[in-house]
Order: structure tokens, then C-alpha cells, then sequence
């Protein structure tokens, strides 16, 4: 069964609106979005469920969830249809052709699809009146497809009745592809249309990467030498920070979205308090023979040391600040090498 979440959102009502739409099938999804420069929230729910079912083929088993009563109780309890009857005809017509059940769900009650398909929606809407305000000829709808984290679901055959009516270019209910600048080297994270993306390493080769970076946490000088001379109530600042740092370099992909999961062979972090500055120099070291690199790694490794310096601190010196975190080097893979230092 392929399930399918919805939402819808309109800045004003009416206004710039936005719909969302979460196609879930065999594991995989597909998000999409767009929006209306006038419309209303009511007209953009019932557009999530149609852009929704677009997706399917005809008599595919759906589930459609939607914090949306308009929606849902239209559907299973006979509301009364006085107005958006184009789009209660271009959703009938879809659903005769499917064998579509109905759930609704509360709002903002923590479902992640739900939630996901409302900040589509909020976003789309958000989109369409920022175009709105950069001028008339820009204030057009915006369709925005994306597959980024998972195949993507085959659409419908588009036959008679399986897509809204169209205006012409400009106007209500027109849509195209969002654009994606493309001045010098194209971003690895990010794909043709725009939708931030988990990169493909499939296809790289295993090399040895490594990875160096640093970073400083400065503080007054009577609190370095409580560093220095391990006067602190909470233990060894510099021997916590250090397996914090390790620690955190290993969870980097639970961190920071898009990183990959990458079996490190090591992870070395050295932090320095007896420098002549008022500060803890701090340097990480990942290594790794991956299809990717380890630089993000490295640098949350720093991070992560800094910040527990700065927690078992802070009760004598809340000044204290992080500063320059940088990557210094990396070797190993299709890039090449890289040193700033």
C-alpha cells in the first residue's frame, strides 16, 4: 500500500498559498510541494491530495492522511461541496480509479510525515509571496519535485481527468520546475532542483582519507590555570573533552544530516592549555578507507572537545568563547589534497 500524507497553507486566506505532499511506498519517498500566488488554504489542501494521487497508478491501494477535516470528512461523510468543484472533480476522478482510504490525523501532534508535509506546505507558500513581491511577471505558481531520499515513485499515466486543469503560464494553477543556479562548480549536496540531497558514493573508490582540523576556546587566564592545574570539581577538563571529542566524531552522521555513516579506523583529539595565549588549542584527526571523506568528522570532533571544555568551565568563566574551527588539511580522494596551514 502506498500511503500518501498532505497538507496545505495559505498566507492570508486568500493569499500566496502552498501545498505538500509526502508519497510513501515499499519503504521510499517522495516529497513534493508547490503553490498559488491567490488562493485559498482550503484549495491547497485539496491540491496536496490530487498532486498526491498523481503519483499512484490506477488501482493501486492508498491511504491518504491529512490533519485536513475539510479534506477528510468531505470525502468520508458527504460534506457539502459549494465551492472548488474543479478540484473536488479532478480528486473524484482519481480516487474512482484507486481504492483510496481516508485518515485523519491531528495537526502538529509530532507524525513526522504530517509534520514534514506541513512544512512543504509552509515553505511553498512561503516561496510564492516572496516571488510575488519581487514582481508581477515572477509571481507565478512553483512546483517543486523531489526525490532526494529515496527512488522515486513512477507517476500515473496521465490520461483524461489525472491532472488539474492548467491555466496559461502566469496565472492560477500554473506550474513549472524550479530552476537551480548554476554558476561555477554545482554544489555535491544538492540536487537539479534545488532539494537538498544525501550524495551517491556508490560509484567511488575505497581510498585512505584523513582529515585535520582545529579550533581554540578562550578564556581568562586564572581559568586556564585552573585547567592547567586540574582544580575543577567536575573532573579532568582536558581528559573529558578529549573522549568527548572522539565520542562525537564517530556520531557525525547522527549530527549532521547528510553525512554518511563512515567506519573510522581512528580518531586522535590533542588538546593543548599551555600555549602562551589564554586559551585551549584544540586538533582532531580522523582517518578512514571509505568512498568518502572525513572532514566533517574532524571538525565535530573540535567542536564537541570545545564544548565540553566550555561546560565544565563555565561555573568560574561564562566569557569563554569558541573560535576558529577550520579544517588545516585533508588527504585522499577525487578532490585531492588540501592544506590551509
Amino acid at each position: 500500500m502506498t500511503e500518501i500524507y498532505t497538507d496545505g497553507a495559505c498566507l492570508g486566506n486568500p493569499g500566496p498559498g502552498g501545498w505538500g505532499a509526502v508519497v510513501v511506498s515499499d519503504g521510499q519517498q517522495r516529497e513534493l510541494s508547490g503553490g498559488e500566488p491567490k488562493t485559498t488554504n482550503n484549495r491547497m489542501e485539496i491540491t496536496a491530495v490530487v498532486k498526491g494521487l498523481e503519483q499512484t497508478r490506477p488501482g493501486e491501494r492508498v491511504k491518504v492522511v491529512s490533519d485536513s477535516e475539510y479534506v477528510i470528512k468531505t470525502m468520508t461523510r458527504g460534506w457539502q461541496r459549494k465551492v472548488n468543484t474543479d478540484l473536488w472533480d479532478a480528486l473524484d476522478t482519481l480516487v474512482g480509479q484507486r481504492k483510496v482510504s481516508w485518515e485523519w490525523v491531528r495537526g502538529h501532534n509530532g507524525h513526522p510525515f504530517n509534520e514534514l508535509a506541513d512544512r512543504l506546505a509552509n515553505s511553498a507558500a512561503k516561496d510564492v509571496a516572496y516571488q510575488r513581491r519581487s514582481g508581477p511577471e515572477r509571481a507565478e505558481a512553483v512546483e517543486r519535485p523531489s526525490a532526494s531520499r529515496a527512488t522515486v515513485v513512477p507517476p500515473a499515466s496521465q490520461g483524461e481527468g489525472q491532472s488539474l486543469p492548467q491555466a496559461k503560464a502566469g496565472g492560477e494553477g500554473a506550474t513549472r520546475e524550479r530552476p537551480v543556479a548554476a554558476s561555477g562548480r554545482r554544489l555535491s549536496h544538492v540536487d537539479a532542483t534545488g532539494k537538498a540531497r544525501m550524495v551517491d558514493v556508490g560509484a567511488k573508490d575505497v581510498t585512505e582519507r584523513v582529515a585535520v582540523a582545529k579550533g581554540a576556546i578562550v578564556m581568562q587566564p586564572e581559568t586556564l590555570q585552573k585547567v592547567r592545574d586540574n582544580a575543577f570539581e567536575k573532573g579532568d577538563v582536558l581528559a573529558v573533552a578529549r573522549v568527548a571529542g572522539v565520542m562525537a566524531a564517530k556520531k557525525t552522521h547522527e549530527l549532521i544530516p547528510l553525512c554518511h555513516p563512515i567506519p573510522l579506523t581512528q580518531v586522535t583529539v590533542d588538546l593543548d592549555a599551555h600555549s602562551a595565549e589564554d586559551r585551549v588549542e584544540v586538533t582532531a584527526t580522523a582517518r578512514a578507507t571509505w568512498k568518502t571523506g572525513v572532514e566533517m568528522e574532524a571538525l565535530t570532533a573540535v567542536t564537541a572537545a570545545a564544548l565540553t571544555v566550555y561546560d565544565m568551565c563555565k561555573s568560574v568563566d561564562r566569557r569563554m568563547r569558541i573560535e576558529s574551527v577550520r579544517l588545516v588539511r585533508k588527504t585522499g580522494g577525487k578532490s585531492g589534497d588540501y592544506e590551509a596551514e
